[in-house]
């Protein structure tokens, strides 16, 4: 069972960037302090109303104040990225972190992305599909040579190799059905998102193992899971202090259109009580176990890692989460079912 965060690399524009990326360093340093095992970084390009760090520098600077925690790409939009950058650019952090590198890709769903790279949004499935598999070769091949409908090499060797063998581990983020049962059929963890509520991703993580099975494809290792999360001493405290950070977030996700790439009807244009329903953890140390417990109960997680931040919080409250969690929420998982 393994616990991590994700460090907040997007905020409002009128923030000062080098102070925001001076508390994200504090806030990994106490993460490493307090019992947590991984820290974990988002992936987006032009992304108003926030500015964003990008993640590979991000991770790659981080690495140095981790300690052992693992470096979880969360995810990188591989559909837009060249493999060959890639293939080399990951495994230079592995080795420089000496194997703590998770490598977790995704498709994207902004449009404006894609256009910025040059990519059609028709193309986005089998771009990704065909760079994976060429990353993959790269780092377990002496001598490649593919010919692809998006890439093309010959005779190529990648001459830096990640530490872990044969790859760091690999999960796959999907928000659609068909994309959930892609990546089962593929044999990889799929990254669970913080967005659906959890009888929809309940009812996915059911047809997630139906396909595993039908695919011959044995259960990951890691069952990795996003989530977003505020703990405080009172439940009103935790809903009215992560409310307006939540509810601006999730309103900047239902202008870029997250919403409508979840199955169903979901919509993010509601009250927030509503929208926090089953979707968000938050309240007292006991009642955040218990949310925490639902989750390993009904969807097998032993990786979850936890959004504590968003745009535009302020450090002491992220900090003040840490500290709790380390003090009075990760002790009872420790115990209860170890650290790996």
């Amino acid at each position: 069972m393994k616990f991590g965060i994700f460090v907040m690399p997007q905020h409002p524009r009128t923030d000062d960037p080098v102070v925001r990326f001076r508390e994200v360093v504090e806030q990994v340093r106490l993460a490493r302090d307090t019992g947590f095992d991984v820290i974990a970084a988002g992936h987006h390009y032009l992304s108003p109303p926030y500015q964003s760090l990008q993640s590979m520098p991000l991770l790659s600077r981080l690495a140095a104040e981790s300690g052992s925690m693992d470096l979880c790409f969360s995810v990188l939009l591989l559909a837009l990225l060249n493999p060959v950058q890639i293939a080399e650019e990951v495994a230079s952090l592995d080795i420089m972190s000496e194997g703590r590198v998770v490598f977790g890709i995704g498709l994207g769903y902004r449009e404006v992305e894609y256009e910025g790279f040059g990519v059609s949004l028709r193309d986005r499935v089998p771009r990704m599909l065909e760079a994976f598999d060429l990353v993959k070769r790269l780092w377990t091949e002496e001598v490649v040579t593919f010919e692809g409908r998006f890439f093309q090499l010959h005779d190529a060797t990648c001459t830096i190799r990640p530490v872990q063998k044969p790859h760091p581990p690999i999960w796959i983020a999907a928000n659609a059905d068909r994309a959930v049962l892609r990546t089962a059929r593929l044999g990889y963890s799929w990254f669970i998102n913080p967005h659906a509520a959890l009888p929809t991703i309940e009812r996915q993580w059911a047809r997630y193992k139906q396909a595993l099975a039908e695919a011959d494809q044995p259960m990951p290792a890691a069952r990795p899971i996003a989530l977003e999360l505020h703990v405080a001493p009172t439940h009103e405290e935790a809903v009215e202090t992560a409310r307006p950070f939540l509810a601006a977030k999730y309103a900047a996700y239902a202008e870029w259109g997250q919403d409508k790439v979840l199955p169903g009807d979901e919509s993010f244009r509601i009250a927030f009580e509503e929208l926090a329903r089953d979707r968000f953890i938050l309240g007292t140390p006991d009642e955040v176990i218990e949310q925490i417990e639902e989750r390993i109960a009904r969807l097998e997680s032993n990786y979850l890692c936890f959004r504590i931040g968003w745009p535009g919080m302020e450090t002491r409250k992220v900090l003040r989460v840490i500290e709790l969690m380390g003090q009075r929420v990760l002790p009872h998982f420790h115990a209860k079912y170890g650290r790996d």
